[in-house]
């Protein structure tokens, strides 16, 4: 096989090429590590590189498989997002004072593909306590988009995006609380899957100064990254045992079969914008013709529905929870600053930028309060999924955008040339998140400027398996990933 036969060849492609004789493990790692070392120099999407123990890893999934042996990603290579713990190798957060953190064990997810035989090249970049929208720190640098260098690959978990699209191997393994899995792959033009919340256990995925415990976070998940929709119901099924040290470990969770195998069964909702942050021009007319293309195949397609839920309510509601997860973990000062401006504001002041300010300092009382209204909002998120099958709703407003690496409490979006408050883009990740709700991204094509552009499906509580199905069944009749153009100085091949 030719390089950009193994570079791009899915998982399961790989692994059946295997098993034929067609390519050896050894033969498909050595391949991705040229490729590295050729194209990452640009792009800075793999930031901690382990390739000696790849080969190595790579030569017994060989004799495995000579022994007989059949595991689900035997000799396969992929990556993992940086703040994984990987024995042996540093986990950073991108905080340079945790530069020389080494653990000691894998996390739950990384043991679980090696055990299945996955053979892990290194790890890829993160932004700073992952808490952006782009991928870069003063640890590692910036990561590029693959498509064009002077946009962003997304954030969190953008070096994984970045890695599948430069065909960096198949799978990557990811994150996501705030958009994190789903607006790299929008960005990159790849699949990702954000798993109903608690379905995937996320011990070993932690902070560098906290104990990998078992025991899930509220509103975070990992997840699964590929190029192609059934790989990532592949790595899904390899990661959602339940963790055997927790009092559910004993039990198996057996996750529903899709419900259709036919795109002409699926009821689909499709939304092209959130009600306080416009989608682009480019983000809207991409949905609206994906839609056309499912109406055009027999599926039942449905613009609006008396059950959606007031998204915009919502939204407000998501930000105070996920800045209560993400407040418990500031610094002494940090927290007393944020609690301070709190206070100030006035008790009628719902704007977004409030709501991020009260969830910091958020009290047990008032987070209880919003539990409940989320525990209703649930409610009102299972009636309408007895009417529809997924929703298709915008990842983010826009393709990706430039760099920009100011302070992040100035940054604006520019959409369709007016300016938005930045981190106006989260309330997208919210609807499928602040419910717990399974979301996968798929690509539908290119924007006007050659920038990818995908959607999440979002599906019902533990539907995980109608969104991915949803997503293999678009990619077989319109079309999936497509690698960066070879463009000088711009993208990779």
């Amino acid at each position: 096989m030719s390089d950009a036969e193994l570079s791009y060849r899915s998982a399961t492609e790989l692994v059946a090429a295997m098993a034929e004789g067609q390519v050896s493990a050894v033969e498909l790692t050595e391949a991705a590590i040229a490729r590295i070392e050729k194209h990452d120099p640009a792009i800075n999407a793999v930031c901690v590189r382990d390739f000696d123990r790849a080969l190595d890893a790579a030569r017994e999934a060989d004799a495995a498989r000579a022994r007989g042996e059949q595991r689900p990603l035997l000799g396969v290579p992929m990556t993992v997002k940086e703040s994984f713990n990987v024995a042996g190798l540093p986990t950073t957060w991108g905080f340079p004072a945790f530069k020389d953190t080494v653990p000691a064990a894998d996390a739950l997810a990384v043991e679980r593909v090696k055990a299945a035989g996955a053979v892990v090249l290194g790890k890829t970049n993160v932004p700073l306590g992952l808490g952006d929208l782009q991928s870069f720190n003063d640890v590692y640098g910036v990561t590029r988009n693959p498509w064009d260098l002077e946009r962003t690959p997304g954030g969190s978990s953008g070096g994984s995006a970045a890695a599948l699209a430069a065909g960096y191997g198949p799978l990557s393994l990811g994150s996501d609380i705030g958009g994190s899995l789903r607006n790299p792959a929008h960005f990159c033009g790849v699949y990702a899957h954000k798993p109903t919340v608690a379905l995937v256990p996320a011990r070993g995925h932690v902070p560098p100064h906290l104990p990998p415990l078992p025991g899930e976070s509220d509103l975070a998940v990992i997840g699964p990254m590929a190029r192609g929709a059934a790989d990532l119901g592949l790595l899904l099924d390899i990661m959602a045992e339940p963790d055997p040290l927790t009092l559910g470990g004993a039990y198996r969770l057996a996750l529903p079969d899709a419900r259709h195998h036919d795109l002409t069964d699926y009821r689909v909702l499709v939304l092209d914008s959130h009600p306080l942050i416009p989608s682009s021009t480019s983000v809207r007319a991409a949905i609206s013709g994906f839609a056309e293309q499912l109406a055009g195949v027999g599926a039942h397609v449905t613009s609006e529905s008396p059950l959606l839920p007031d998204l915009e309510k919502a939204s407000g509601l998501y930000l105070r929870l996920l800045m209560s997860v993400l407040g418990a973990s500031f610094p002494p000062e940090s927290y007393e600053r944020a609690r301070k401006e709190a206070e100030k504001l006035s008790a009628d002041d719902h704007s977004l930028e409030a709501d991020l300010s009260r969830g910091v300092a958020l009290s047990h009382r008032d987070w209880l309060f919003a539990d409940t209204e989320r525990r209703a909002l649930r409610e009102s998120w299972r009636a309408l999924f007895a009417e529809f099958d997924v929703v298709l709703y915008p990842v983010t407003p826009t393709p990706a955008f430039p760099h920009d690496h100011g302070d992040s409490n100035a940054r604006t979006l520019t959409i369709d040339g007016t300016e938005h408050n930045y981190f106006n883009q989260l309330a997208l990740a919210g609807v499928a998140t602040l419910p717990g709700l399974p979301a996968t991204v798929l690509p539908l094509g290119l924007s006007p400027e050659g920038l990818p552009i995908g959607v999440q499906a979002i599906g019902p509580m533990y539907g995980d398996r109608t969104t991915i199905r949803f997503a293999e069944l678009a990619e077989r009749h319109f079309g999936g990933f497509t690698p960066p153009p070879l463009v000088s100085g711009k993208a990779v091949a």
